[in-house]
């Protein structure tokens, strides 16, 4: 897409995340992507506690070299309250598979995540995209708070949920819709634009020992710092998954939203179960019957949820994106 001046409109995106080591390569792959013009990060609990979530967005942004862009706090515990669940087991006690850097010199923005988002798809109505990859808490205040919200995103492209597949946190579910079911729940009926990359797609991506160190030895603006952090990730692969190598949830994620061409998709209506042994499970209606009486699907916007994925393709991106200078 060309403007008036003949220079490439950049596609506006902000970020929702929380960091996390598949999040941190995702969030550089977007800084290496000449077609995007990230407005921001705002960040969730989930694979760690908020105040490091935050800490490690403003640390990827100043390794980056990319201090200018705006980190806003979001929530720290699910819509329902409560003590959020904190994945320290697969990314390390500080997000970042336990490589402790120090302190960031800047500082998270005033405004907090939800009312950054507001801010930012009022001030560009349809033309910023959202990159989900966290629980989706801060999404689902920002529906509730402005009901023009979900018409005024361009998309959102969100990590989560397992299709016709088993969950990673149980056999149910996967840890971000886990991590805050009924904000899922609000975000997938809310009729805005969404796609949806559940874990059925994601495991079937991986970096082998081999691909990282592939990345470790390349030219890579991030390459040894990628490689550092991605150590305790891939330990914990070979003991929770028996995979000599990580799998590469966010980067995938990351690929759909710019190469949506890469995947092929199922639309239907998505609810996620609130309650019972099932809690956070996303379930699809695929539209193959006719029913006969109105039920919990009944009446709400369809989602894309990919299908497909090209495996050898995405891998490939993703290696390049993490090898480039």
């Amino acid at each position: 897409m060309a403007d008036v001046n003949g220079g490439v409109v950049r596609e506006k995106l902000i970020i929702d995340t929380d960091p996390g080591i598949d999040d941190a390569m995702a969030i550089f792959m977007a800084f290496q992507s000449p077609a995007l013009d990230v407005l921001g990060l705002t960040t969730v609990f989930g694979n760690v506690l908020i105040e490091d979530a935050t800490r490690n967005a403003l640390l990827l942004c100043e390794i980056a070299g990319r201090s200018d862009i705006p980190v806003a706090q979001g929530s720290s515990e699910p819509l329902k309250g409560g003590t959020p669940r904190v994945a320290d087991f697969v990314h390390g006690s500080d997000g970042l598979g336990n490589v402790f850097l120090p302190p960031p010199k800047t500082k998270k923005i005033g405004k907090c995540a939800s009312e950054f988002l507001i801010e930012k798809v009022s001030q560009y109505p349809g033309e910023v995209s959202i990159l989900a990859l966290g629980p989706l808490t801060n999404l689902a205040l920002a529906i509730k708070s402005d009901s023009t919200f979900a018409s005024k995103v361009k998309r959102i492209v969100i990590l989560g949920g397992a299709f016709f597949a088993l969950g990673n946190v149980n056999p149910a579910a996967e840890a971000n819709i886990y991590g805050d079911p009924e904000a899922a729940d609000v975000v997938f009926t809310s009729g805005a634009n969404i796609v949806i990359i559940g874990i059925n797609i994601t495991t079937q991506v991986k970096l082998t020992d081999d691909d990282l160190l592939e990345i470790k030895e390349s030219k890579g603006k991030h390459a040894q710092f990628i490689y550092d952090i991605c150590k305790f990730y891939r330990d914990w692969h070979v003991k929770s998954d028996g995979v000599y190598g990580i799998f590469l949830h966010d980067p995938v994620s990351f690929v759909a939203l710019v190469r949506p061409d890469l995947f092929t998709y199922k639309t239907g209506v998505v609810r996620v179960e609130t309650r019972g042994i099932c809690v956070g499970h996303t379930l699809m209606d695929q539209g193959l019957k006719k029913w006969n009486s109105s039920n919990p699907w009944s009446g709400y916007s369809p989602v894309s949820v990919a299908w497909t994925v090209k495996v050898d393709e995405v891998t490939n991106y993703v290696k390049e994106l993490l090898k480039k200078p």
